[in-house]
């Protein structure tokens, strides 16, 4: 596949194809057999009943494990052009660190849906959503300081233009879920599946859940920025031998050792 030939660029490409698949396909499950209203629901709701629960829990999870891999290797990479700047590799570190608990926040809400654990949902979704709009605001300040020595001047805009989008959402989402569920409209708003027009608030829960799957593919957007960077990158192996045979242990330092090169690419 042309993917492997273009060095790691594979892995943001199946990253945010295998999240879109599992909103996707969660939602054509749950909106099938009636679980959730077709018309824009919480991509949460469409992952709160089975059989659809475990479907959206089981590519969430697949997603989570996508997400820390790609920025291990956005986290290495930067690592690898500017090895002599303290200030960026400290950005990087912070960036590396709330991009993981970005990806813990994913695993979280892949795991403790809204109807049995809600404030646990809630917890992953500040993580996923507002730690990875820190991470996105980091990138994007790293891909400031690298052009035009390093990409061009377009992969800065399109990551802010990203990230302003999400900003947005973030700020229409929080208004809106927080004016809905303020107690205003009733009361157990949040785990209701199925609204009417003719509903207090539903204005707002349309609101609320069209800035939510904004975000999430706002978030989504901001992974394609990667492809072209990670075409550029090769991921390697080290393989020292400790010994002649699997009985034998040699002194530190004369084990035998081999590199190769897991996927093609340089840095």
């Amino acid at each position: 596949m042309w993917w492997f030939q273009q060095g790691l660029s594979f892995l943001p490409v199946a990253l945010v194809l295998w999240s879109a698949a599992s909103f996707v396909f969660s939602y054509i499950t749950a909106t099938v057999l009636r679980h959730v209203d077709p018309l824009v629901p919480y991509i949460s709701d469409t992952g709160t009943i089975p059989p659809e629960r475990c479907l959206f829990g089981i590519m969430l999870n697949v997603s989570t494990f996508l997400g820390v891999a790609t920025m291990y290797v956005r986290y290495k990479q930067v690592c690898a052009l500017i090895p002599g700047n303290s200030r960026i590799l400290r950005l990087n570190r912070i960036g590396l660190t709330l991009g993981w608990m970005s990806c813990f926040g994913l695993c979280i809400i892949a795991n403790f849906q809204k109807c049995v654990l809600y404030y646990i949902h809630v917890l992953g979704a500040c993580l996923t959503f507002g730690v990875g709009a820190l991470y996105m605001l980091l990138q994007t300040v790293l891909s400031f300081h690298m052009q035009p020595e390093f990409h061009g001047k377009g992969i800065f805009w399109a990551r802010l233009a990203v990230l302003l989008w999400s900003s947005c959402s973030i700020g229409s989402m929080s208004v809106s879920s927080g004016l809905l569920y303020s107690g205003r409209y009733g009361s157990g708003l949040e785990q209701r599946l199925h609204w009417d027009p003719r509903d207090r608030g539903y204005p707002l829960h349309m609101v609320s859940t069209v800035s939510e799957w904004s975000l999430a593919f706002s978030f989504l957007s901001f992974f394609l920025t990667y492809i072209r960077d990670f075409q550029k990158v090769s991921l390697g192996a080290v393989v020292t031998l400790q010994g002649r045979t699997l009985h034998h242990v040699l002194p530190p330092g004369s084990g035998a050792e081999e590199q190769g090169l897991l996927f093609p690419g340089s840095v």
